[in-house]
Order: structure tokens, then C-alpha cells, then sequence
């Protein structure tokens, strides 16, 4: 085999150069051939010597007598692996660049062996070495004399290719799966793919990172490979790196050397992945020593002393003391002696710049909260470098370094010098049966307070010079959008604020800018780093810099059509339009038509946030909407609103809003009448039944006047309809990054409804609410939210409509609790009416699962109060009492003579919490298609005395929900 191949490919080349080829098994040329070459005069010429062990055909002709060298033929050889190749023929025949140099006699083309063609050698080979491929190559030039003599070269590529992995296998531990090291090996761009060259350098970087990866789970491990060749394959091997885990080495205690000032139990709080974790650790496997960690401990260490004045600490190489060892030996128990020099206490000295031409020394000093007595803080240095490095980016610097450089006043030595001197050298190790006992720290604060305020006094100073590198100022020369399939390029680059082409390139105003496209929710959450913000030195101009924004289209539109069910409308069905990104543009369109079991509803809307062109937002919203609070009343409204905003700083906008709406309530229950009613069939089963409040009769009226508190808040008198006209004036300032996926930032509402100008039911409305959201982790955030509502009626309006009372309760507010269920009772019944004031407190802990999946930790707490009732910390918990006697049975004419006959009264049993809190877990999901966030929550609520659900019945212990958005 190897033999025919070597054979297929000169006959190859030779057929490109011109020569004649021979068939398999054939030595001598065709008798056409042969007479051609008789009757040329080269009838001796004889077969071409190979180098791959094959003869090939002879010439069919020869060069001219006393002609100089010349390319006679090429040949690939593979002799060293059966010669056979793994790699296409064509691949290596596209980089070898002799072969339109090869002779071809047929022709009489004659290429002569020169320097050039040995030049064109040489560069096949590098370029040959350069692709991968190869593990060896050698190339050579055979003479082939022709019969007068002139000489003809043989040019053999002889060529070994590299061995190709099939299989890669990982044995010995199942500490770390094969998913968590194939992951880190993409980390770190050193995957070995099946179907890839075996590469030694890779293989070794692959052993060190499976070292290291065993290190952090607290072994010790070594890590070898084995290639063993697959046999009947060419080239081809299976790759399996062994791992011999070796002992876990944990944690049983950790002490310092040298250490003074502060205590080992302070200090072994600063460490985080080398600690002993006491009993739990024992329990959980926490506690194992993770060398790749040590000088992230360090640094923790040495930051905790420099932000106490003691800049020169130096923290040695920690010393791992084997202890004992477990009886199956595959556990050690060791203890970390971590070195200490702490150098003295210093306070802050002088603090002066250097290199600072563009933004004046005396700016720089008060960015920085460094005063000269105080003692030394490290993190007071860093924080003053990034204000500093803000307003040299605002203003194009974007190369700008600062280094702060520390003189000691109580050394001559520089302070390069003094940091080497302080270097603490490794620990030697000492033997296991070394009983040897470092002396005893001194605890901070074990020396008086006097002699503490003593050595602070006389302590030292270390002057610091910030040393500048401005670099040079840079302008902006484009700006580039990417992935804005829909949304255009307008409606991003409004967001951008002072970045602007031609203008300083602002880093700062980039931040922002990151910040108010999340907010829009169209494109999917930038992290501001090299993946979705690239910025590049515009090419062939100096101080110019190219930016471009990648970005990603999340679907805004929501069409909506079916049924479904929600605590707030029952069963129902929809169809529903909404979109915030309108025709691309950033708009806001909604329409919607639903009807059901509890609502119907019809509503349209439109937001323009660019009004002209200019950075005005304004709105319209038109309704009519029909709902049944069941167990209450069924509420319809009529109206619409007019909406206008303007910037009123970088995330802060005022906004001023005017609606009108008609409101009348039906179907009122008649929990919410006097009780008296309760003995009277007739009585109350009238009341239950009325529709519009407009059509009541005397009687029916007498009976409501009968709870004058009720009357008030239906107004009855005008046949139950409310018209409100309204004015809302507010401010926001919205820092969140997100508005579905929130991690970062900050909101604060202030708002007022001014319904003070017309209409039959008037009042002031405050509102303020602050929501705070900060990153903990890369996964995890926390959620805080405080809101506070008060409702006064005013001028004409003795007591507030039914539907403006305030309550709690719901998935958007006490998440355990059934809708309006927290609130002031009505007189003489446990049915909610409301209150005017309230209080909300929300937090919640967000942890990111994968993709748009949250699970939320969350505890909500509240209380509302009616007029004349502060917020307090216990409530009374009361009892309705029903009169003694059988119940009244009568008509309503004797209902009305004897209005006192079934009075009932109130009575206190005991006192419970005031606010009402509800705490669980709910999982969170976002549906790409519907475009709103699904949740599944399970509630507990620890006080919840005195509330009723929906039904009357007291509030559950544990509840399970299903809602769709976000609480805050």
C-alpha cells in the first residue's frame, strides 16, 4: 500500500510537470513513448529514481547537452507512518509552491535549479511547519543524470504527521466532572477537541489547570497523561490524563506570626477561601486549603491593615503544618502559620500631585478624603484614584494613571527599597511532631486607651504623591450600532447623552449611557465590557477613538390572545397589543379588549418619550373598565389621561399628568351594610341585590343611613357615581440598570394627586417610594423597596370614595395575603374598607438560575391606618359580638321603628402585630413570546391575626400563588 501511494503521488506531480505516467505495475514507457524518445536520440534514458522506494517513469525527453541543473520532479513521501496521509492530499499541494517550478520535458520547458527555486524549498518548509500539521519534515534533492549528462533533480518531501486525538478522557477523581473542566478549558482557550493534533505544550497547560482545579477543592493532586495509538488507524491516538487525587488537606486551624496589633481571630476573619470553619466545615466539606487562593487571602490581609495605617505589612507565604491524618489516610488535617510584618502605624502626611496639567492640584485634593493627622487608610487613597480617573475621563483622558507614591518620614530609605526590606521570606516547614507554639498575639485593645491615644499621637507620617500619566486627550470619530435589527439607530444613540462624534470622548457619560439603554428594555442587558463595548483607536487619525455598541433585540411586542385566571379578574379571556418599541421607534402603543368572570376592560394608549425630537415625553391613555372586587362591590370607570414629562437631570425626570374618569359602584355586598341587617331577610337579601345605586328606594336608603360611614363613601346622595378630575405632579429618578432584570441601582418616586379642581369628589393624595436594588455577587443582587401613602378628602368631600381608601395586600404588594384583605375594617363588621395612610416594606434576595429563571427570596411587611390612627407596633385584635336573642324577624318598616333591636358591638381580645408580613420564595421566569415575567410564590405568613381572606375566612398560615410581573 504505502509503496502505490508514494507511486499515485509522483505520478501526480509528474503529470503536472509534463511527464509521462505509468500505469500501476508498468516500469518502462508506452511503445509511442519510447519510439518518440529513440527518435530524439534518448534512448537510454532510464526510469526516475524515487526516494519513496518506487521507481518512476523516465523522461520523455532530455535538456539540451551542457544545460545547467534542472527541476526534473516532486514527490511526497510519508514513509514514517505506512505512507499513508491523514491529511487531503490537496491541502499540502495548496501550500507547497515548487510545483509550477517542476520541468516539463514533453514540452520543452526546462526550469533550472537555482538559488531561487532552493529559496522557494525553504519557504515550503517553514510554511509547511507553520500550518500544524506536521510533526517532521525533511526535504531532499536527488540528481538523476541524463544521457549527455546534464543533471536532473529529484525533489522528495518526506513528511511525518502530527498524531490526532479521538478521544480525550479524564480518570482518577470525581471531585471535578468532565462538564466543569471542558467549560474552564473553553475559559481559557485550551480545549483539545476530538479530531485535533496532539499538542504536547497544550497537553501540559491542561495537566497545570486539572492541578489547579484540584487544588481549590483541597487536594494536592498529580495529574499525568498517556497517549495510546488506536490500533488499524493512522496517526490516531486516545488522550487520558490521570489524576491521583492524593489526601484532602483541611483546615484545623490558622495562626499568624508577628502579629501584634491585631488578633488571629480578627485577622482569620479577613481570610475567605483558606479558613477553618469550625464544626460546620467538618460537617459540609468547607475548610480545605486552596492554594490557588493564598495570595488573594494575603492581599485581604495585608487591605485590612493598610485601611488602619499600616502601610508597610508584608504577608508571607503561609506554612502548611500536617497535623493528623485520617485513619482511611485520605484526609489530612493540617494547620496554616501565616507570617506577619506589620510594619508601624502611620497617619497621612502632605498629600500633593504630580503630572497634573489639565485639572488643577486644588480639584484633585478635594476629591480625595485625605487630611493630613488622620490615620492612614489605603482605601481612601484607591477612592480618591477613581474620582480622580471619573473627571479625567469626563474629559477625554481615557489612558489617564495615577500611583500614589509614599515617603515615610521616618526613613531615609525610599520607599521602594523599604517595601523590599519589609518582604516577609517563606516560612521553612517544620516537622508534624514539632510541638513548637508561636507566642501568644496581643489582642487590639489590650493595652489602655490612654497609651492607644498615646502611640496614635506620636505615630509617624507617610506623605503621598499621586504621580499622573495624563496620556493624551481623545475625541470621539464614530459611533456604531450592531444587532439593532428593529429598533433604530436614533431611538439608541437619544440615549447617549453627551457622547456625541467630534466631542471629548467622556467615559463617564459612556457608563451612563450603558445604563439608559438597559433601561429601555429592547435589547438584552450590556455588561459594558469588550463583548457589547468596543472601543478602538481610530486607525491613521491620532486622539480619535471608535465605538461601537453591540447589541441584541430582546421582543417588546406583546400580542396576546386566550384565557386565562388571576386573583384580580377571575376567568377571563383577552386581546391585547402593547408594544415600547413602536415601529422601531421607542414609542409605547397599547390596546386592549377583555372580558370575564370578574373584569372587563377596554383600554387604549400611546407614549411618545421624543416629542419633536426634543427629550419631552408625552402620553395619552383612554379606558373603560368593569371590576368585581368579589365579597365587595363591582367598580366602573370611564376616562382618560393626558401625560407630559421633561429631564430634569441625567436619570431625573418631572412629569405632570391631568385625567378625568367617572367612577360608579354596583353590586354592593351587603357585609358592607349596618349589621342590623343581618337578622332581616328581606332587608338585606334587597340590598345584595341592586345593581345601580341610583334607583334605591326610600327604605333601602334609610337602611344605608343607618351606617352614616358606608353612605359617606359610596355617596349615595348622588346616586353613587364619583366624577374626579385630577392633577399629578411628580419627579423619578431611575438609576436601575434593568427594568425586567434589575441588579443594580436606584428609583425614587415622588408623586401627588391634586384632585382638587372640579368634579364631585375631591382630595390630595401624597406618595413617595424609594427601591433600591445592589449587586452582591455576579449572580445575586438584593431588592429593597419602602413606600408611604396618605389620602385626605378635601372642601366638598366629607369622607373618601370606597375604591380611593387605601390597602394592602396581593402579589404587588404583601405577597401572602388575598387583595385588599389589610386594612381598617367597617364599623361593627371584619369586612376591609380601607384607610387614608399606609406603610410597605419589600426586600428581596434575586439569585439568576440560568437565562431569564430567578429564584427570589423575599420578605414583605405592612400595616394601613384610618384617620385619627398613628403607624404602631401593635394593634388590638377585635371580635364582632351579635346581641343576645333570636334574630330579627320582621319587615323593613319594623327594621326602621326599632333601629337599635340588633346592634352589634366590638369587643378587644388581645393585641397582635400591627404589621402584617408574609416572607418565602418565588421563582421567577420570563416568557420571551408573552414578554412578561411568569412567578410561582410560596408564602408564609408569621402575622397575620385578624386578617380575613377573600372569602371571610381567616388568613392561611401558608399560601401558594401564581401572578405574573414583579412586585416592585
Amino acid at each position: 500500500m504505502y509503496m502505490q501511494f508514494c507511486r499515485r503521488l509522483a505520478i501526480a506531480a509528474l503529470v503536472a510537470a509534463g511527464l509521462p505516467a505509468v500505469a500501476a505495475g508498468q516500469d518502462a514507457p508506452a511503445p509511442a513513448a519510447a519510439a518518440q524518445a529513440t527518435s530524439l536520440g534518448v534512448d537510454l534514458l532510464g526510469p526516475i529514481q524515487s526516494a519513496c522506494g518506487q521507481n518512476q517513469p523516465a523522461p520523455a525527453a532530455q535538456p539540451p547537452a551542457g544545460s545547467a541543473p534542472v527541476v526534473l520532479a516532486f514527490e511526497l513521501c510519508f514513509g514514517k507512518q505506512g505512507g499513508t496521509p491523514v491529511v487531503p492530499v490537496d491541502t499540502y499541494v495548496f501550500y507547497i509552491r515548487l510545483l509550477p517550478l517542476i520541468s516539463k520535458p514533453s514540452a520543452g520547458t526546462w526550469i533550472p535549479y537555482t538559488e531561487a527555486v532552493q529559496q522557494t524549498m525553504r519557504d515550503d518548509f517553514k510554511r509547511l511547519l507553520d500550518q500544524g500539521f506536521l510533526d517532521d519534515l525533511l526535504i531532499e534533492a536527488n540528481d538523476y543524470t541524463f544521457p549527455n549528462g546534464t543533471i536532473g533533480k529529484v525533489v522528495t518531501y518526506h513528511m511525518e504527521e502530527r498524531e490526532r486525538v479521538k478521544t480525550v478522557r479524564y480518570d482518577g477523581t470525581k471531585q471535578i466532572d468532565r462538564t466543569k473542566i471542558e467549560e474552564q478549558l473553553r475559559d481559557r482557550n485550551m480545549a483539545i477537541g476530538v479530531d485535533t493534533f496532539l499538542d504536547e505544550a497544550k497537553i501540559r497547560r491542561v495537566e497545570g489547570l486539572l492541578r489547579e482545579m484540584m487544588r481549590e477543592k483541597g487536594f494536592n493532586a498529580e495529574v499525568t497523561h498517556k497517549v495510546e495509538p488506536i490500533a488499524g488507524s493512522v496517526k490516531t491516538v486516545n488522550l487520558t490524563f490521570q489524576i491521583d487525587e492524593g489526601p484532602r488537606r483541611k483546615i484545623r486551624k490558622v495562626t499568624f506570626e508577628g502579629n501584634t496589633v491585631f488578633s488571629d481571630a480578627k485577622l482569620s476573619k479577613q481570610l475567605k477561601d483558606n479558613k477553618n470553619t469550625g464544626l460546620l466545615g467538618i460537617i459540609t466539606g468547607a475548610g480545605s486549603v486552596n492554594q490557588t487562593k493564598f495570595e488573594d487571602d494575603a492581599e485581604r490581609v495585608e487591605d485590612y491593615y493598610q485601611n488602619r495605617g499600616y502601610p508597610q505589612v508584608r504577608v508571607g507565604t503561609p506554612e502548611v503544618r500536617i497535623i493528623e491524618h485520617s485513619d482511611n489516610t485520605k484526609t489530612q488535617w493540617v494547620e496554616l502559620r501565616i507570617p506577619v510584618t506589620e510594619g508601624a502605624l502611620y497617619k497621612f502626611g502632605d498629600l500633593d500631585f504630580d503630572g497634573n496639567k489639565r485639572i488643577r492640584t486644588e480639584y484633585l485634593k478635594s476629591v480625595y478624603a485625605v487630611k493630613p493627622g488622620d490615620i492612614y487608610s489605603r482605601k481612601k487613597v484607591v477612592d480618591g484614584n477613581k474620582k480622580a480617573q471619573e473627571a479625567y475621563g469626563s474629559l477625554g483622558f481615557m489612558e489617564f494613571t495615577p500611583y500614589p507614591d509614599l515617603s515615610f518620614s521616618d526613613s531615609a530609605v525610599s520607599p521602594a527599597v523599604a517595601a523590599l526590606d519589609a518582604l516577609v521570606p517563606p516560612a521553612l516547614a517544620l516537622p508534624a511532631s514539632s510541638a513548637t507554639t508561636p507566642p501568644a498575639p496581643a489582642a487590639v485593645g489590650a493595652s489602655k486607651d490612654g497609651e492607644i491615644a498615646k502611640s496614635q499621637a506620636e505615630a509617624p507620617t507617610v506623605d503621598v504623591t499621586i504621580r499622573i500619566t495624563e496620556g493624551e486627550q481623545f475625541f470621539i470619530n464614530r459611533i456604531v450600532f450592531t444587532g439593532n435589527s428593529t429598533t433604530r439607530d436614533g431611538v439608541v444613540r437619544r440615549e447617549l447623552g453627551r457622547l456625541l462624534e467630534g466631542a471629548p470622548f467622556d467615559t463617564e457619560a459612556l457608563k451612563f449611557s450603558v445604563r439608559r439603554i438597559n433601561q429601555l428594555g429592547y435589547f438584552k442587558p450590556l455588561e459594558g465590557n469588550e463583548k457589547d463595548l468596543k472601543v478602538d483607536k481610530t486607525p491613521g487619525k491620532p486622539n480619535m477613538v471608535d465605538i461601537t455598541v453591540k447589541l441584541e433585540e430582546q421582543n417588546r411586542n406583546q400580542l396576546t390572545f386566550g384565557a386565562g385566571i388571576s386573583q384580580y379578574e377571575g376567568f377571563f379571556g383577552q386581546l391585547a397589543f402593547q408594544t415600547s418599541n413602536f415601529l422601531g421607534r421607542g414609542e409605547t402603543f397599547s390596546v386592549s379588549a377583555q372580558g370575564g368572570e370578574r373584569a372587563r376592560n377596554f383600554q387604549v394608549g400611546f407614549t411618545e418619550p421624543y416629542v419633536f425630537d426634543r427629550n419631552m415625553t408625552a402620553g395619552i391613555d383612554l379606558h373603560r373598565r368593569e371590576l368585581q372586587y368579589v365579597g365587595y362591590y363591582t367598580q366602573k370607570s370611564t376616562g382618560g389621561s393626558l401625560m407630559f414629562g421633561v429631564p430634569l437631570g441625567p436619570f431625573t425626570r418631572g412629569f405632570a399628568s391631568y385625567s378625568y374618569e367617572q367612577v360608579g359602584i354596583s353590586d354592593l355586598s351587603e357585609a358592607l351594610i349596618d349589621t342590623s341587617c343581618l337578622g332581616s331577610a328581606d332587608g338585606c337579601s334587597t340590598i345584595s341585590s341592586l345593581g345601580d345605586l341610583s334607583q334605591l328606594t326610600s327604605t333601602q336608603l334609610e337602611i344605608l343611613r343607618r351606617n352614616p360611614f358606608v353612605y359617606d363613601s359610596l355617596l349615595i346622595g348622588q346616586g353613587g357615581n364619583r366624577t374626579i378630575s385630577k392633577i399629578s405632579p411628580s419627579i423619578v429618578h431611575n438609576t436601575v440598570d434593568h427594568p425586567i432584570f434589575p441588579t443594580t441601582g436606584r428609583k425614587y418616586t415622588a408623586a401627588v394627586d391634586l384632585a382638587v379642581f372640579g368634579g364631585n369628589t375631591q382630595y390630595i393624595k401624597p406618595h413617595v417610594e424609594g427601591i433600591w436594588f445592589l449587586r452582591h455577587t455576579r449572580r445575586t443582587s438584593i431588592g429593597l423597596r419602602g413606600q408611604f401613602e396618605y389620602i385626605t378628602p378635601v372642601r366638598n368631600t366629607p369622607s373618601l370614595p370606597i375604591f380611593e381608601r387605601l390597602f394592602l395586600g396581593g402579589e404587588y404588594s404583601i405577597r401572602g395575603f388575598d387583595i385588599r384583605s389589610i386594612g381598617p375594617n367597617v364599623p361593627g363588621s371584619q369586612v376591609v374598607l380601607g384607610g387614608n395612610k399606609s406603610l410597605l416594606f419589600n426586600a428581596e434576595y434575586l439569585i439568576s438560575i440560568a437565562g431569564p429563571v430567578r429564584l427570589v427570596l423575599f420578605y414583605d411587611a405592612g400595616q394601613v391606618r384610618d384617620f385619627g390612627e398613628p403607624f404602631a407596633w401593635k394593634e388590638d385584635l377585635t371580635q364582632v359580638v351579635f346581641p343576645d336573642g333570636p334574630g330579627f324577624i320582621g319587615s323593613q318598616s319594623q327594621l326602621i321603628a326599632d333601629p337599635g333591636s340588633l346592634t352589634t358591638t366590638t369587643r378587644v381580645v388581645g393585641q397582635t402585630s400591627a404589621f402584617k408580613t408574609s416572607t418565602g420564595v418565588e421563582l421567577r421566569f420570563f416568557m420571551p413570546v408573552l414578554n412578561v415575567p411568569f412567578r410561582l410564590i410560596y408564602a408564609f405568613n408569621p402575622q397575620n391575626e385578624g386578617v380575613l381572606d377573600n372569602n371571610l375566612q381567616p388568613a392561611k398560615d401558608h399560601v401558594f400563588r401564581f401572578a405574573v410581573g414583579t412586585t416592585f
